[in-house]
């Protein structure tokens, strides 16, 4: 630490004891990046790095909470934060909070499915922080405050449990999906509503398929994205698409839509964004609503969407994804350009799947198909 060092990783192997950095001053005046790594106790009186600028804390173990914000603290000028913690059955520590006036880009990566109960607030306070790259299984309560300055947020949102057994029809009344067979069903542990509202003047939103899924059961209420001009999604053939309407209509100036796959879980809830055709009730006689008289026909989410440019990846070609295409380029009215991947799979009919997408009818004039 003396000799003047910008970069140095350590790592303490779990097959031994704990490493105590047990120093009177844990400093460094041109340490530029510092990488902490397996099972550590810092017992400093002191930490000042007063020239460090990024710092990753990895999988560490042992290091408590107040350790860690004396470490953080201890970092004046920190512009890149990563953290993992990833040993199933350790409570979460490091990546629960993070509290920094100067760092720009943030990546949190909790994997810990071992400690649910543990998962009650996170909270999250930036007011440099321009990007955002979240990955964990939902909290209850979430505190994301200062974010002015985020610009693009990766959300990967996971549920602690399946969701197949919470799928309800829009003539249900609204809590009807929390009974089965006139049992009360648990609800879906976690709220992001305020994770949500924090991030909402972002201009790019990545989501996960556990996202889009975490969005619509743990999230009480949509803000608007006014400033969103990128939403890039990835589907899943286990994941639904139920927040899809909600939140294109809560995009007014999405320019940008991308999405990795269009296969997904066809549920009750899908809505007017895809083309599925929703399964039924098995039950229908224990609804708990009288079905009103049927509504007026409510303008399509993809008729008031303002997208101009649409990528779709890993494209396969199947007759429920050439649906959705055509869904897609007969609604989606500012089309202008449609970037399509075909998925490598499917590189011997490519020439085949290309004219079936060509063939489809478009609602804008300006539209063109390109394919990458």
């Amino acid at each position: 630490m003396e000799l003047g060092l910008l970069e140095l990783h350590l790592h303490a192997d779990r097959r031994y004891s704990r490493v105590v950095i047990e120093r009177e001053f844990f400093t460094s005046n041109t340490l530029v990046k510092l990488t902490l790594s397996g099972v550590y106790s810092l017992e400093a009186e002191r930490v000042f790095f007063p020239a460090l600028k990024s710092l990753s804390l990895l999988s560490v173990s042992m290091l408590d909470h107040p350790n860690y914000c004396q470490l953080v603290d201890g970092c004046p000028v920190l512009e890149e934060l990563f953290i993992c913690d990833a040993d199933p059955w350790d409570p979460p520590c490091c990546g629960t909070g993070v509290q920094s006036a100067s760092i720009k880009r943030l990546v949190l990566s909790l994997n810990l499915p071992g400690s649910k109960q543990d998962h009650e607030v996170a909270y999250l306070e930036a007011p440099s922080l321009v990007y955002l790259d979240y990955s964990s299984y939902v909290f209850e309560n979430y505190q994301f405050t200062d974010l002015d300055l985020l610009v693009e947020a990766r959300l990967s949102l996971r549920l602690w449990d399946s969701t197949n057994d919470y799928d309800y029809s829009d003539d249900d009344d609204d809590d009807y999906y929390f009974y089965v067979d006139d049992e009360p069903k648990e609800a879906i542990f976690g709220d992001v509503t305020k994770l949500v509202a924090g991030i909402s003047h972002i201009t790019t939103l990545h989501l996960s398929p556990d996202s889009l899924e975490a969005f619509h059961f743990c999230c009480e209420s949509m803000p608007m994205f006014n400033n969103l001009l990128n939403l890039s999604i990835e589907s899943n053939k286990d994941k639904g698409w139920q927040v899809m309407p909600l939140l294109l209509k809560s995009c007014p100036n999405l320019h940008t839509l991308v999405i990795k796959g269009l296969v997904h879980r066809v549920t009750n809830r899908c809505g007017d964004a895809c083309a599925c055709i929703p399964k039924k009730h098995k039950n229908e006689k224990k609804k708990r609503k009288i079905v009103k008289e049927e509504e007026e026909e409510k303008l399509c989410c993809l008729w008031t969407c303002e997208v101009k440019v649409l990528e779709i990846s890993e494209y396969g070609g199947s007759f429920l994804e050439l649906k959705q295409m055509r869904h897609f380029l007969g609604k989606l009215k500012c089309l202008e350009t449609v970037k399509v991947g075909v998925d490598a799979d499917n590189d011997n009919n490519s020439e085949f799947l290309r004219a079936n997408l060509l063939a489809l009818p478009r609602l804008s004039s300006k539209c063109n198909i390109q394919f990458g």
